[in-house]
C-alpha cells in the first residue's frame, strides 16, 4: 500500500510538471486540467503578488487576478473555481529571485491541487461566534445592504484569492434574525472597468430603472484606471446581478471618486446618491438610476482631514416624539423609509482613513437637514463627532428598507493600521455588532446614539458566574467604576469610567498579542454625554464592544487574548454574566 501511495503520489507531480512551463526568470505558464471544480492555490502571505491571467480555448482573457503564490511554504489555499473554457494560466511573478532561488523549484508547483470540494471548516482559534466573517478570504467595507422580505442582504469587500487586501468583488451573505449569516455565491466580480468597490442597493419597487418592479439594484464603484461609479440589477432578489450595459453611469475627473450610497426621497420624487469624493462628499440626484446630475457638495470646511473621506451615508432620523405617527407614513410609502414629513434630522455618516481619534480609520458623522439638494450642518465646522470612539469600528453604512422604520448600521470591525496583520489566516476581519441608530439631545447638541440591535436580545442566555469567549456582561454602575478583565496568562483588559468627567476608557495595551503591530497596544476614551447607570459589554473571541445602555456612548475594540479571559473585578459597580447562545 505504501508503495502504491508512493507511487499515486509521483504521478500525480509529474502531471503537475507536465502543465507547468517556465518562460523565464519571472514568467510561467500553467495548463489546465479538465474535470474538476477548482485548481487550489497555494498561498504564502509574505511573498510578492504574482500577476494571473485566465485564459480561455481561444486565448481570449477570462479573468485576472493576484495571488501570493507559495515560493517555500504554503500558509493556507485559496480555491480558483474551474469555469466552462478555462485552459491555461499566464502567471508573471515579481520579487527578487536572487532570495527565493528559481522559478521551477516555487513551492507552489508541488502543491497546487485540484479538487471537487473547497474546505471552509473553522480551523481559526479566534474566529468570532457570533459576529458576521466570510467563510475565507480577506473581508473589508460592508455593501449594498437592504432587507427584503424578511431577509437582510450583507454584501462586502471580498478577496476570495488571499486573506489580504486585493482582487475586489462583492461577497454575499444573507440572514433572517441579523446574527445568524448565511454564505451566498460571489454576487458581482470584476469586470474590465475595474475591481468592485464600495456602494449600495436598493429595492425598486416602482421599477423606475426599467429593470421591472422590484428590482434590486446595486451602484457601485468601478475600480480601473480611473474609479467612476456603475450600476447592476437582479430579478432573483439579490442572489444574482446583471451589470448595466451602459455603465459607467457617473464619471468624474477625480482620483479618490467612490463609495455610492443611494436613497429614495420622496419629497423631490428622486433617487439621491452622496459620493465620496477626496476630501469632500457629493450630491447627485437621479429620476432612473442611470442619468444623474450634479447637486452639490458638502465638507471641505467641515469635521476632520486627517485622511481621505470614504464610505458616505446619509440617513434620516426622525423625532422619537413621532415615532409612532410617522411610522404609519412609512408603511404606505413602499419606495422609501423617508417621510414627506420633516420632522426629525439627517445623519451624514462618514468614514475616514486616516484621521481617527486614536489613529488610523473611524467614523465621523454630521448632523442637519438636507432638501432634496443640499445638506445643511447644525455644528460647527471646526467640531467633530465621533461614532464610535474605539480603534476597531470602520466603513459603517446602514440598511436600506429596515424593517418597522429602524435605522440599522452595521460596521467593519478593524482598522486599516494594521488589518492585514492581525493573527488570523483562514479569513481576515469581522463586522462588528447591528446596532440601532438614534438622536439623542444634550446640552442643546444634537447626538447619534448606538445601541444593540434587538435582535442581540435572543442570544442572551443564562446567567454564568464568569466570564467566557462568548458572553454578554451588564455592569450596573455606581458612580466611577473600573472593570478588569483577566486570565491565566496575565493578559487583561482595564475599562475605567469616571463619572466626573463622564468619561469612559479601555485600556488593551496588555489584552494578549499585540506583536503583529505597534500602533495596536492602545487607550481609548470617549465622552458619555451624561451619567452612564449601565454598561452591556459583548465579548466574542477577538473583540469587545462596550454600549452605554442609552446609546450615548459605544466602543469598539479587537483583542487576541492567547486563551478566554475568565475573571472578572469591578470596583464601584456589579456585573451580571450571561451566556451567548449561538
Amino acid at each position: 500500500m505504501k508503495k502504491l501511495l508512493t507511487l499515486i503520489a509521483m504521478m500525480a507531480m509529474c502531471m503537475g510538471a507536465a502543465a507547468q512551463e517556465i518562460l523565464g526568470d519571472n514568467h510561467s505558464m500553467l495548463r489546465l486540467q479538465q474535470g474538476q471544480k477548482y485548481l487550489l492555490l497555494p498561498v504564502q502571505e509574505k511573498e510578492e503578488i504574482a500577476n494571473i491571467c485566465v485564459l480561455d480555448d481561444s486565448n481570449e482573457l477570462m479573468q485576472r487576478l493576484n495571488v501570493r503564490l507559495a515560493v517555500d511554504k504554503v500558509d493556507y489555499y485559496v480555491p480558483l473555481q474551474l469555469k466552462k473554457g478555462m485552459r491555461l494560466l499566464d502567471i508573471t511573478f515579481h520579487g527578487d529571485r536572487r532570495q527565493t532561488g528559481p522559478l521551477k523549484d516555487f513551492a507552489c508547483w508541488r502543491e497546487m491541487k485540484y479538487s471537487d470540494t473547497f474546505d471552509t471548516q473553522n480551523r481559526e482559534h479566534f474566529r468570532p461566534a457570533y459576529h458576521h466573517t466570510p467563510l475565507y478570504g480577506w473581508m473589508n467595507d460592508p455593501n449594498g445592504m437592504f432587507y427584503k422580505d424578511g431577509v437582510w442582504h450583507l454584501y462586502y469587500q471580498f478577496n476570495p484569492y488571499g486573506s489580504q487586501w486585493e482582487n475586489m468583488t462583492w461577497g454575499h451573505s444573507t440572514s433572517r434574525d441579523l446574527i445568524h449569516w448565511e454564505a451566498q455565491p460571489l454576487a458581482i466580480e470584476a469586470d474590465w472597468l475595474g475591481a468592485i468597490f464600495s456602494g449600495s442597493a436598493v429595492v425598486d419597487h416602482r421599477g423606475t430603472a426599467g429593470f421591472g418592479p422590484g428590482a434590486v439594484v446595486a451602484m457601485y464603484t468601478s475600480a480601473g484606471s480611473a474609479q467612476t461609479q456603475s450600476i447592476a440589477y437582479s430579478k432573483d432578489g439579490g442572489l444574482t446581478f446583471t451589470k448595466y450595459a451602459g455603465n459607467p453611469v457617473i464619471t468624474k475627473n477625480a482620483p479618490d471618486f467612490r463609495d455610492p450610497k443611494v436613497f429614495w426621497h420622496e419629497p423631490t420624487q428622486r433617487w439621491i446618491v452622496v459620493l465620496a469624493v477626496g476630501q469632500e462628499v457629493q450630491f447627485y440626484s437621479s429620476k432612473n438610476l442611470k442619468e444623474w446630475q450634479y447637486e452639490s457638495s458638502f465638507g471641505r470646511e467641515y469635521g476632520n482631514h486627517g485622511g481621505v473621506w470614504e464610505c458616505p451615508d446619509l440617513i434620516y432620523i426622525e423625532d422619537s416624539r413621532l415615532k409612532i405617527k410617522d411610522s404609519a407614513v412609512r408603511s404606505n410609502n413602499s419606495q422609501s423609509s423617508i417621510p414627506n414629513s420633516q420632522s426629525g434630522k439627517w445623519v451624514l455618516l462618514l468614514n475616514i482613513n486616516p484621521g481617527g481619534p486614536f489613529g488610523g480609520s473611524a467614523t465621523q458623522y454630521f448632523v442637519g437637514q438636507f432638501d432634496g439638494h443640499r445638506f445643511t450642518c447644525e455644528d460647527s465646522p471646526s467640531e467633530t463627532k465621533w461614532m464610535d470612539y474605539g480603534k476597531d469600528h470602520y466603513a459603517t453604512v446602514t440598511f436600506h428598507g429596515a424593517p418597522e422604520g429602524r435605522i440599522v448600521a452595521l460596521p467593519w470591525m478593524s482598522n486599516w493600521q494594521y488589518a492585514n496583520q492581525v493573527p488570523t489566516r483562514q479569513f481576515r476581519s469581522a463586522n462588528g455588532l447591528p446596532r440601532d441608530l438614534g438622536l439623542k439631545t444634550v446640552g442643546g447638541e444634537t447626538i447619534l446614539t448606538s445601541t444593540p440591535s434587538p435582535e442581540m436580545a435572543a442570544l442572551r442566555g443564562a446567567k454564568v458566574k464568569k466570564p467566557t469567549e462568548t458572553c454578554e456582561i451588564v455592569v450596573d454602575v455606581k458612580g466611577t467604576c473600573t472593570i478588569e478583565l483577566s486570565n491565566m496568562k496575565g493578559e487583561r483588559v482595564v475599562m475605567t469610567y469616571d463619572a466626573q468627567e463622564q468619561e469612559f476608557a479601555m485600556d488593551r495595551t496588555k489584552s494578549g498579542d499585540t506583536s503583529f503591530s505597534e500602533a495596536f497596544p492602545c487607550v481609548t476614551t470617549a465622552p458619555t454625554y451624561g451619567a452612564v447607570r449601565q454598561l452591556r459589554l459583548f465579548i466574542d473571541r477577538c473583540s469587545i464592544e462596550a454600549f452605554s445602555a442609552d446609546g450615548s456612548m459605544a466602543m469598539t475594540n479587537l483583542v487576541f487574548p492567547s486563551e478566554p479571559y475568565n475573571t472578572i473585578k469591578v470596583k464601584g459597580g456589579k456585573a451580571t454574566i450571561y451566556e451567548i447562545k449561538n
